[in-house]
């Protein structure tokens, strides 16, 4: 329109919700003001071979990020995480990739992390023949220790991107940062961290950026495995047991 370009996402497998949650996530994060989001235009259901799509603002990215950037990114996440949430989770229910994403909102994080991030994939993995018993047993042992693990009244739910790799990061030809893909709900800061850090496309230079403007918890760096079991079991759930033996490892630092 008018020699305007923008982002459309349409799919005829993809759950009716899923957009809207897309979308709705999108505007959280572009309310906080703190990363450049993509603006939602439009959002809704059409006949033929579109049955569902989401419109967004047109991103213009060449790919590159200067280390001026993953720091900018680094500073701009921690500000982001400010923004605060009233109890882990979200009042609805959104995605991370294709699979459904419970947020039923809990004050405890340990109880959340239990019962909406590890139960729902375990219990999704098992269904699909996924999980060798062994591997449950082991993550059925972790979740009954999570509350001894964690200090639930030191935790204040921040606001998360929530599916915070690489490739949902995107750079401008300016340089400027900018965010897509969101599964977003309120927890655990070091959930964006962990997920950063387990299949690359960060600097270090982000890390310290963030440390700096928003220090971390003591112990942070013994938990990053913990956080990274969600996203490995997702991943297990979507591309199939190939990523067992990483679940394997992430668990052996808390299940002896």
């Amino acid at each position: 329109m008018n020699g305007t370009r923008y982002f459309v996402k349409w799919s005829r497998e993809a759950p009716a919700s899923i957009f809207p949650a897309e979308a709705d996530g999108l505007r959280r994060l572009s309310e906080a003001g703190e990363i450049r989001i993509p603006a939602v235009i439009a959002l809704g259901e059409a006949e033929g071979a579109c049955p569902a799509y989401l419109a967004l603002e047109w991103i213009e990215t060449d790919g590159s990020a200067t280390d001026a950037t993953m720091e900018d990114f680094g500073a701009r996440l921690a500000a982001l995480h400010r923004h605060t949430t009233s109890q882990h989770g979200l009042e609805r229910d959104n995605f991370i990739g294709l699979l459904p994403q419970r947020n039923t909102p809990d004050p405890a994080w340990s109880a959340f992390y239990r019962d909406q991030r590890i139960r729902p994939q375990m219990e999704m993995a098992r269904q699909r023949g996924l999980l060798p018993k062994r591997r449950e047993d082991l993550l059925t042992r972790l979740i009954e220790r999570l509350p001894d693990l964690l200090d639930d009244t030191a935790i204040q739910p921040a606001l998360l991107h929530g599916d915070l790799w690489g490739g949902n990061l995107h750079v401008s030809p300016r340089g400027t940062p900018a965010l897509i893909d969101p599964a977003v709900y309120g927890g655990h800061r070091e959930m964006d961290l962990a997920m950063m850090r387990l299949f690359g496309g960060f600097t270090e230079r982000t890390f310290r950026a963030y440390a700096e403007a928003f220090p971390l918890a003591p112990g942070h760096e013994e938990r990053v495995r913990l956080w990274q079991l969600y996203p490995l079991l997702v991943h297990v759930n979507l591309f199939g047991s190939g990523y067992v033996p990483s679940v394997a490892g992430a668990l052996a630092p808390y299940v002896p």
